[in-house]
Parts: C-alpha cells; sequence; structure tokens
C-alpha cells in the first residue's frame, strides 16, 4: 500500500485478511468514521506496537501473521498483564490502558486495530515505527 485509501465516513467493504497480509507500513488507516477506525499494521521482527495508552477510546486487535507478546497494565511502568498470541488472536483494549505488542516471531507481525472512537487522524499513512513518532 502506498497511499491510505481512507474514504472517511462513507459505507465501506474490505477483504480484511487480504489487506492486512499485503500491507507492508507500520499504520495504515483503511477507514476512519466518525465513532470508530480502521487501521493495519506490519511490525518487523523484534519490533513493536509501541508502548501507549488511549484515554476514551477502546482498541480491538486482531493478528493475522506472527506471534506477538502483550503486555497490558494500569500504568507504563506496571504491566502484569503478560499473554503470547499467534495468528487469529484478538487482542481487547479497555480505554485508559497501557499496552504494547512485541513481535516475538520469525516472520512479520501483521494485525488490524479497530480504534472506537478514531485515534489517528483520517488518511493516516505509518511507513515506519519513526513516522509515528514526528
Amino acid at each position: 500500500m502506498t497511499d491510505s485509501p481512507d474514504t472517511g465516513a462513507r459505507p465501506y467493504t474490505v477483504d480484511i485478511e487480504k489487506a492486512t497480509l499485503g500491507n507492508d507500513t507500520f499504520r495504515t488507516a483503511l477507514w476512519t468514521g466518525e465513532h470508530l477506525q480502521l487501521t493495519v499494521m506490519s511490525i518487523p521482527v523484534g519490533g513493536d506496537v509501541g508502548l501507549e495508552v488511549h484515554a476514551g477510546t477502546d482498541q480491538f486487535l486482531r493478528l493475522e501473521q506472527g506471534r506477538g507478546r502483550v503486555q497490558m497494565g494500569p500504568a507504563e511502568d506496571d504491566l502484569p498483564f503478560d499473554e503470547e498470541v499467534g495468528p487469529d488472536w484478538a487482542v481487547i483494549v479497555p480505554s485508559g490502558t497501557w499496552h504494547n505488542i512485541t513481535n516475538i516471531g520469525d516472520e512479520p507481525m501483521r494485525l488490524y486495530s479497530v480504534y472506537g472512537p478514531a485515534h489517528h487522524p483520517r488518511g493516516t499513512v505509518h511507513r515506519t515505527q519513526a513516522d509515528d513518532e514526528d
């Protein structure tokens, strides 16, 4: 994917597995509505989503490829939830919960994420994790 196909709050359908497995960017917003956002992500071996917290936003993530270590908790330095996940696993992140997923496999970890409400600006494309931190 070179550009985000994010068309905003218009009706949308997608083969989410194909879109997720075909994505090579750190994060691309596929669809951004008033109350939800759909993004796809590709995390390199040894990389991570990035330790973060979303106030007022619940998040659903599903791995389509790879293996990950999920860590969550009430504070940046207090992550007692620690689970390993693989393809077809879902991760639910409640609003206000610090969280990270680290790629512990031997291939890119590909996943999609649904935020409610939207967390990134419409049309967001972060080709690398560094792009997200700028």
